[in-house]
């Protein structure tokens, strides 16, 4: 049995993606702008993995006062103390340093010493402590596991198409990943561990989608060897842009439940995620393939029949 809303997808369009390139880019332009922008400015809200430091996460029976837990804790000398609500109101999450040269341990027993003064009764579900060393060797890993990655890709598509499309691939990466981290910018999600594993997916879904429109781009050179260039484009993506709204859509379901329902720990993955299926499914659209249009690769010399542009429009 089909599933009866996969009839509302188009199947045949005809749309001109290529006309609309400039504004497009145009507007990529700005936000990559923008985006690099926040970076610099408000930067990225590393987490504890990256910056190092105790978060504890602490639940009572009633509301939690922040106010007078800041005040509480915030006197207690500590470094960096942040104290913030979760989506429950008798939830809270407090997050530090421990002073120079003190013990981590000793210091969470302090700080839990000074909560259960304030709220009786209060439970710590999640202690978590990393030291100065490991945060930097979890930084240096995972930026070089983002690195490994870009390069693999690249070579991949480098390997598999014309250096031309692996040069739109790189713009396309290039484009994904600076508007992802200006999203964090802004938004200032918590930069984790858990962040490096969602851009490293976006970049595998950006690449995925965009190999996609390629291989049938390059079908489609052989076949309709009188076409223009910016045609090729328009009928290649319409050809796949189906199987792009289904892969798209699913992927963008899943999320959406895991966001509403996963919790706090899944919620910072599933919205970069989110965020980053759409910004891939653009970039294949309109900034890998329209990149070829500056810089076209050679029409392949295969013996296929050359058929003129009418042929291939019903």
């Amino acid at each position: 049995m089909k599933w009866p809303f996969i009839k509302l997808i188009p199947k045949n369009t005809k749309f001109g993606f290529v006309r609309f390139s400039i504004p497009a880019a145009v507007v990529s332009v700005v936000l990559c702008i923008a985006s690099l922008v926040s970076c610099f400015t408000l930067g990225l809200n590393f987490g504890i993995d990256f910056k190092g430091g105790t978060v504890v996460e602490a639940v009572w029976d009633k509301p939690i006062n922040l106010a007078q837990v800041r005040e509480r804790v915030g006197n207690m000398n500590l470094r960096d103390v942040g104290v913030q609500d979760f989506q429950e109101p008798n939830q809270a999450m407090i997050r530090f340093l421990p002073p120079e040269g003190a013990d981590a341990s000793a210091t969470v027993d302090s700080v839990k010493a000074e909560l259960r003064a304030i709220m009786p009764g209060v439970k710590f579900p999640r202690v978590e402590v990393v030291g100065p060393k490991v945060s930097e060797e979890l930084g240096t890993n995972g930026a070089l596991a983002l690195g490994i990655a870009i390069i693999l890709v690249v070579l991949y598509i480098w390997s598999r198409f014309e250096l031309q499309m692996g040069f739109g691939s790189i713009v396309a990466l290039a484009h994904d990943i600076i508007l992802t981290l200006g999203f964090m910018s802004i938004t200032q999600l918590d930069f984790s561990l858990t962040t490096i594993a969602a851009l490293l997916t976006i970049i595998g879904y950006s690449m995925n989608d965009t190999v996609v429109v390629f291989d049938r781009m390059r079908e489609n050179m052989r076949k309709y060897k009188k076409m223009s260039f910016g045609d090729i484009i328009d009928l290649s993506t319409n050809e796949t842009l189906s199987r792009t709204i289904i892969t798209a859509l699913t992927t963008f379901l899943a999320l959406l439940g895991l966001t509403v329902v996963g919790g706090e720990t899944m919620q910072v993955f599933t919205v970069i995620m989110l965020f980053g299926v759409f910004i891939g499914t653009y970039s294949s659209i309109y900034v890998a393939a329209p990149v070829l249009i500056l810089w076209p690769p050679k029409r392949g010399a295969e013996k296929a029949a050359a058929r003129t542009e009418a042929d291939a429009r019903p």
